[in-house]
């Protein structure tokens, strides 16, 4: 399947195309250039306006004292609920303070204590402080500014801004070959054109705008995920969609991107209320504020719920220095009239990362040859049903870095597209709220066999609106569609909760689901699903 879309005017080339200017397409173009190759680097903004720069927490690597990899492996495997890749996880936290160091040689500049060590943070779900940080709760900014600095110095990487991915180009053999691209605006490239490379690598970051709100920017909207799928590549995990707990709550008008409050604001000492004034979490689960992720999110959930509320509360006033520790959050309150030193803050959950996504081996093969995929596009196994907080960084650099040193490996000759003769698909930008509506009522952190068949009930019956004028809104509410539709056909399916995929009609979790399911569509568009076993036993891996 491809989306409608004009023939392509124009063409280019580079060996290695990489689609995402977050920290898994940067640290992924920077280490092929090591290898002398050309790179061409596609963004659908500006080159600094992915994910990646609003990501507050920090990076998880085991670099400080009495800190491992074995540690770390284990806090990983712990929150990802039994769900996870051992040998991912085990990629992920071996090869992640190498990683860092790396970006750290690349310029990145964390912050650091009086002695002048790295200050190390904690973060929910970690039994160590492992957590780098910069400019306090400006991590991602920091990330973002030192590799495209890197990069800008760069000749071997071209960059085309303001660029939507549309589909794989595929040769003869079935490999991927290139993509066709949409350059919104004027200068040499606009329009639709096709690049052509030896090899795709996808790193479109997350599909958090398939919900009415999302921690995501306006870019997320799944691209790489819906092009993979087009492309006959498999998915899995899509169910597990990790909500931020506490996203700042701007009133019920607000769409679309909303301003997060980092976990490490209840790191330093900040603690949930209801309206009662009560503290809940603390009768929910022994690290009581600090509890994984989803565990939190499902309990704020059922507050809202039980009184009617339409958020809870964040009670920071004991952290004397907020402003200092956390600028970006303190301005975002600011803003609604909040004084974090004085009043409460408002916080609900909303979407914040996909775990699932392309499913891919741990050099970041894709199920399709020639199509690679890092970062949140991809599904490694290493997050399972629910990332530990601040792992998502990390993976970009890691494998980012294995998809390089792949690449340089076993680049294969220059092949050429073939002419496509595929199922096109666009639908109408205006059911893209009814898309984000359903959604968010039936698929968001709380699930049930009824609330998920009415959402693809409704999928079924938006698919009828199709249109026939391509644009970048056509093109987006249609990848929205597939992404929605991956999403509640999983959580569908499994008959049973875990990590950040909760089930009102299976509140239990199941040993018959230690499984992973993957999806995939055909020419026609036709979904179908498979199992995969997961190796699940921690305790062997160390033998």
């Amino acid at each position: 399947m491809r989306l409608r879309a004009p023939q392509p005017g124009w063409t280019a080339q580079a060996d290695v195309v990489v689609i995402g200017s977050g920290v898994a397409g940067l640290t992924t173009a920077l280490q092929i250039r090591s290898h002398d190759l050309s790179v061409l680097l596609i963004t659908k903004s500006f080159v600094d306006e992915g994910s990646t720069k609003w990501a507050q927490g920090g990076i998880a690597a085991a670099l400080g004292p009495g800190d491992s990899p074995a540690q770390h492996e284990l806090d990983t495997f712990n929150a990802g609920a039994g769900l996870c890749d051992l040998a991912a996880v085990k990629v992920l936290v071996t090869e992640g303070p190498e990683a860092v160091r790396r970006l750290i040689v690349r310029g990145a500049v964390f912050d650091r204590s009086e002695t002048g060590e790295i200050a190390l943070t904690r973060e929910g779900g970690h039994l160590r402080n492992r957590i780098l940080h910069a400019g306090g709760d400006a991590t991602g900014a920091e990330v973002s500014r030192a590799l495209l600095s890197a990069v800008s110095m760069d000749p071997g990487i071209e960059i085309i801004e303001h660029a939507i991915v549309l589909d794989a180009l595929k040769s003869k053999s079935g490999r991927v070959c290139g993509v066709t691209i949409h350059v919104i605006g004027e200068g040499e490239r606009d329009g639709v054109g096709q690049i052509l490379a030896r090899a795709v690598v996808l790193a479109t970051g997350g599909l958090g705008q398939v919900y009415s709100q999302t921690t995501n920017p306006s870019v997320s909207t799944g691209d790489g995920v819906a092009l993979a799928l087009r492309a006959g590549a498999d998915v899995a995990d899509t169910e597990f969609i990790q909500f931020h707990p506490t996203v700042l709550y701007m009133g019920e008008s607000s769409k679309g991107q909303q301003p997060l409050i980092s976990e490490a604001v209840r790191g330093e000492g900040a603690f949930l209320v209801n309206d009662l004034g009560e503290r809940f979490m603390t009768k929910v689960h022994p690290l009581a504020d600090l509890a994984p992720r989803d565990i939190v999110a499902k309990e704020i959930s059922r507050q809202m719920e039980s009184s009617g509320a339409k958020h809870v509360w964040l009670d920071a006033r004991s952290i004397k220095d907020f402003a200092d520790r956390f600028p970006t959050i303190h301005s975002s309150c600011l803003q609604i009239g909040i004084n974090p030193r004085e009043d409460l803050i408002p916080v609900a959950p909303a979407s914040h990362y996909a775990s699932g996504g392309v499913r891919t081996d741990l050099n970041g093969h894709s199920s399709v040859p020639g199509l690679y995929a890092v970062g949140e596009t991809a599904c490694t196994g290493a997050h399972g049903a629910n990332r530990l907080a601040s792992n998502s960084l990390l993976e970009g650099l890691v494998f980012g870095a294995r998809i390089a040193e792949d690449i340089a490996r076993n680049l294969p000759e220059w092949e050429l597209p073939l002419e496509s003769d595929e199922t096109e698909i666009l639908l109408s930008p205006s059911i893209r709220g009814d898309i984000q509506r359903s959604m968010s009522r039936g698929a968001a952190v709380v699930r049930s066999e009824s609330s998920l068949k009415e959402t693809l009930w409704t999928l079924d019956k938006l698919e009828r609106a199709t249109t026939i004028f391509a644009n970048v809104d056509a093109w987006e509410t249609t990848n929205l569609f597939f992404l929605a539709n991956a999403i509640a056909r999983s959580a569908l399916q499994r008959t049973e909760s875990r990590g950040s995929h909760s089930r009102e009609d299976f509140p239990e979790t199941s040993q018959d689901w230690e499984k992973r399911i993957h999806q995939s569509i055909d020419s026609d568009g036709r979904w179908t699903s498979s199992l995969e076993e997961v190796f699940g036993d921690l305790s062997l891996s160390h033998h």
